[in-house]
This record gives C-alpha cells, sequence and structure tokens, in this order.
C-alpha cells in the first residue's frame, strides 16, 4: 500500500511537472513597408515632404522580447535578430513559450548598452555584419540607405545608420505592441508586425532627405531617427 501510494505521489508529480513545463510555438513575422505597401528595392516611394527616394538596405536589431499574457510574461533576454530587408528568412522569429495566451509583445528595437560593451560578439551580432562601428560607439541600431534625386549627395544617395549606447545618446528604443485580442497558443500562434518606413522621416521629427541626408554618428540626429523610427511598428494581423 505505501509503495502504491509513492508510486501514485511520484506519478503526479511528473505529469504536474511536464503540463508546467509544455511550450507552444509562437511566430513573430516582420513585414517592411512603405505606407501600405511592402517594400522592393526597384520601387519609387515618396514621403510626406514629396521626396521620392529608392531603398536598397534596411535593417534593424529586434531583441530582449518579452511576451506579456496580462500579469504573466515571459522573456528572452539573450536572443538578438537582424531583420534585413534582404533576406526573407531573417524577418522571421520562432519562439517557444509556456504562456497560453498572449495579449502584447515587447522588445527592444537595437541592442542593450550591455552587449555594446561585452567584446566580440557571434551570430547576428557579429561584425561582419555590418551593423557595428568601433568599441567606443557600438552597435548600430538600425540601417536605412537608398537614393533620392533630393539627396545633395554623391550618387544622390542618403544613409543613415542610427546608434549610440551611451547616456543621452542611446538610440535603441522599447516598443510596446498591444495585440487586437488574445491569441491562443496552445494550438501554435502567430503575429505579423509592420514596419512602416516612412516613419523615419516624421515619426516624430520631421527629417527631410534634402537637407538631412547623412548620420553616421551617435548625436542629436542619432535620437531624433531614433524617436521617429520608434513610431514604424504597428500589429497587421494576431492569431
Amino acid at each position: 500500500m505505501v509503495f502504491f501510494v509513492c508510486t501514485m505521489i511520484i506519478l503526479f508529480t511528473q505529469i504536474g511537472a511536464n503540463a508546467k513545463a509544455q511550450k507552444y510555438n509562437v511566430a513573430i513575422e516582420f513585414k517592411n513597408k512603405a505606407g501600405n505597401k511592402m517594400l522592393q528595392p526597384d520601387s519609387i516611394y515618396q514621403n510626406a515632404f514629396g521626396e521620392t527616394f529608392t531603398i536598397r538596405n534596411f535593417k534593424y536589431y529586434i531583441s530582449n522580447i518579452i511576451l506579456c499574457d496580462d500579469a504573466k510574461t515571459q522573456s528572452y533576454p539573450d536572443k538578438y535578430f537582424l531583420i534585413d530587408n534582404t533576406d526573407s528568412s531573417s524577418q522571421k522569429i520562432e519562439l517557444n513559450t509556456t504562456l497560453k495566451n498572449v495579449t502584447s509583445i515587447k522588445f527592444l528595437l537595437g541592442v542593450d548598452s550591455l552587449k555594446n560593451v561585452s567584446g566580440i560578439q557571434t551570430g547576428a551580432l557579429d561584425p561582419a555584419e555590418g551593423m557595428f562601428w568601433t568599441w567606443n560607439t557600438g552597435y548600430v541600431m538600425a540601417k536605412l540607405e537608398g537614393n533620392s534625386p533630393f539627396a545633395n549627395m554623391p550618387q544622390h544617395s542618403f544613409s543613415y545608420h542610427v546608434g549610440g549606447y551611451k547616456q543621452n545618446e542611446n538610440a535603441a528604443r522599447e516598443i510596446t505592441l498591444q495585440l487586437p485580442q488574445a491569441i491562443d497558443c496552445t494550438k501554435g500562434c502567430s503575429v505579423t508586425i509592420d514596419a512602416d518606413v516612412f516613419k523615419w522621416f516624421n515619426g516624430v521629427y520631421e527629417i527631410k532627405i534634402a537637407s538631412t541626408p547623412f548620420c553616421h554618428e551617435p548625436g542629436t540626429l542619432a535620437t531624433k531617427l531614433a524617436d521617429n523610427y520608434a513610431t514604424m511598428f504597428s500589429v497587421e494581423t494576431a492569431k
């Protein structure tokens, strides 16, 4: 009898532990857009100031993701993703979660200050990705390059490499996106997030290609661009 009771206790303990450790799949896809149109390298776009432009390079870091279900959260503090408009596979993130439902998503657009001063990194943070300046200035949080007849630069190019991690120069931005409804992750769930490149020019501040076609260092312009691109995300679908 004692053996039977002990066996049942162990069995129910294992069942409880397995139920508690049950993991579900969450797929997050980033769609880069110009307004409501998908971003294409050969397409011509026009910003709010009537400036036409094309995009040849668009990259940004997504890190420190937090999935939220009202009072419950699950964080991924050591996962870094480089979203590259020329690489469709980089735009899809797969996560495992123990949360049964997700109501909102938080993440850092950029790279946290700790990783900026932690020595040579690998994977998405590898300097070979072209998103790292020097140990003094750190990572480029987001990059936007293209051409515009309004850019008074060689080949009419404009180039925004936005970075900086020190106090008063931090170009990383915390993003919170509320989902239109709670999604059930027990059946596998997905979230599609739009990133609107137009917001780089007028999300908060007016930044015209004609007057400001170049940013390659931390400082006031970089933080203004960061404030702008922090507004570029919206949830397209959640299911």
